[in-house]
């Protein structure tokens, strides 16, 4: 009963805070004016939408609005909270405005001509001289064994792995880390010893990127050894990528050197060790270790740490003992719902068939712009990226007439200096490339999830995305569309597009770093 009246409370107060903010916004929004009565309804609208409210009264007032722009939010709203893949998405409103069309820059069409295996020599060798760096790490990437007898591109791998730089900065249109990196992952397939010999240089190098693929070589080379020094690293992204090397390579044999990962801060060491200790022989320091991380997890409060969470619930399920639950019990209360949900599982298999979750899931609030934005207002970003990265900038336009209340989250989030000093942490030229997470990993976003907004927008070149992990568990990370990607329409929501600098996008590489996101005038 209490559980309900909190419950109860907390929507009161979100749509109480969300008509304030709707109140206080102007009058009039781009041509048209909208009257403060209405814009404290579109409020209701969307915020029973984002909280996947099919029962509020306010969908019934909106399909009878007079102004077609609310009774198309109203339907759509309905439509999305009845079914999470919006099925109806292409029938439901006025079709919305295409994305501009960018054409491939020329070095793309030979990276596609590279393709994902290839074993002509000559033409990775080639490559590795080709005019645009990334065409020149892909030829890198698919060298393979066959190609040890080609003098001329091993020379050039040669020549990458001595040059590790003493930092990350790159120059516009250059490389830093990135061609050392991978030159040595190609040395492990096509010169397997002169890679261990250089190994020890790159494992103690002062830029985490190249730890990281330190560990991938390590691990293509079986090397244990550092492996395990690796694992320890202080950058949670190296820990990550070597315990699940680590894993792989000596089993559980290393279990006593990744416990201890358990308790750090980063999610995704903490994932990589939770999966990598599953059924462990190391019981009880595993139990214990467990236990601790799900308690600090829950202290945290972020909903983006639930990979992590279950991971580790997963843990305790494979080597926690009845006698383990009065201690795990007190964690069935939560405040995401899927994580007290496998938390009384685990108890039902524990042996108590009363385990019984219990969530209070956190109040949901209306950011600011959602309203003008849903009702045709503009928006515009800046990206800039650093100096050290090469810099340049771009801009993105965001599709509030689609995904309103996601590009008014951006958009708060960029006012409040949230994305300055983030990365872009993944690259895959032909692909996306996505960013913006506080740990440069696909595993850490804003505490807070967003829920999608999927459309009749398709993903392509250009279109910007939100990064999730299942249906309505948006980040804040950004993924821009390098290529049409419409296999991500059924899942993934586009809630911007870029309007100008399409070419700094194309120039990113992994790791650079975004100066700052600043919203630009109207």
């Amino acid at each position: 009963m209490v559980h309900r009246l909190m419950q109860a409370l907390s929507a009161l107060t979100a749509v109480a805070a969300a008509m304030a903010t709707a109140t206080a916004m102007p009058a009039r929004i781009g041509a048209q004016s909208i009257s403060s009565a209405d814009s404290a309804l579109v409020a209701r609208l969307l915020l029973a939408e984002d909280r996947r409210d099919t029962s509020q009264a306010a969908y019934d007032e909106g399909l009878r609005s007079g102004d077609s722009r609310i009774r198309d939010i109203a339907r759509r709203g309905l439509a999305r909270s009845r079914d999470p893949r919006f099925a109806d998405r292409d029938s439901i409103g006025p079709r919305p405005a295409k994305p501009p069309k960018y054409d491939d820059p020329a070095w793309r069409l030979r990276y596609r001509q590279l393709g994902n295996r290839n074993d002509n020599c000559d033409e990775l060798a080639h490559g590795l001289t080709d005019s645009a760096w990334a065409v020149r790490l892909r030829a890198a990437d698919l060298l393979g064994a066959a190609c040890a007898a080609d003098t001329a591109a091993v020379d050039t791998l040669r020549g990458w792995t001595r040059n590790l730089p003493a930092n990350s900065a790159r120059r516009n249109g250059g490389v830093s880390w990135h061609t050392a990196a991978h030159g040595l992952l190609a040395l492990t397939r096509v010169m397997p010893a002169e890679a261990r010999a250089a190994l020890s240089r790159f494992t103690s190098s002062n830029i985490w990127h190249v730890r990281v693929y330190a560990a991938r070589a390590a691990a293509a080379l079986n090397d244990t050894a550092a492996l395990i020094r690796l694992a320890g690293d202080r950058d949670d992204n190296v820990r990550e990528a070597a315990i699940s090397a680590l894993a792989r390579v000596a089993g559980h044999t290393a279990d006593a050197t990744i416990v201890p990962a358990l308790a750090t801060k980063g999610y995704q060491a903490v994932r990589a060790a939770a999966v990598a200790l599953r059924d462990t022989p190391l019981r009880k320091p595993a139990t214990d270790a467990a236990i601790a991380s799900a308690i600090r997890l829950r202290r945290d409060s972020s909903e983006t740490s639930r990979d992590a969470r279950r991971a580790v619930i997963a843990l305790l399920a494979s080597v926690a003992a009845p006698g383990d639950w009065p201690q795990i019990k007190p964690l069935t209360a939560d405040f995401d719902c899927v994580i007290a949900a496998a938390i009384a599982e685990l108890g039902r298999t524990l042996g108590d068939a009363t385990a019984t979750p219990s969530c209070s899931p956190l109040p949901v609030t209306l950011p600011q712009e959602a309203v003008r934005l849903a009702m045709g207002g503009e928006a515009r970003l800046r990206v800039t990226l650093a100096d050290s990265s090469g810099g340049g900038s771009f801009v993105v336009r965001l599709r509030g007439d689609v995904a309103p209340i996601m590009a008014a989250r951006v958009v708060e989030l960029a006012r409040r200096g949230y994305y300055n000093g983030l990365t872009w942490h993944r690259v895959e030229p032909d692909f996306v490339i996505q960013g913006f997470s506080p740990g440069a990993s696909e595993y850490i976003g804003y505490p807070r999830f967003f829920s999608d907004e999927l459309g009749a927008v398709p993903h392509v070149r250009g279109t910007v995305g939100m990064s999730t992990r299942g249906h309505d568990t948006g980040d804040a990370q950004w993924f821009v569309n390098l290529s049409d990607n419409l296999r991500l329409n059924r899942d993934y929501t586009v809630f911007a597009e870029v309007s100008e600098g399409i070419n700094v996008v194309d120039g990113v590489l992994e790791g650079d770093v975004v100066a700052k996101v600043e919203v630009l005038p109207p």
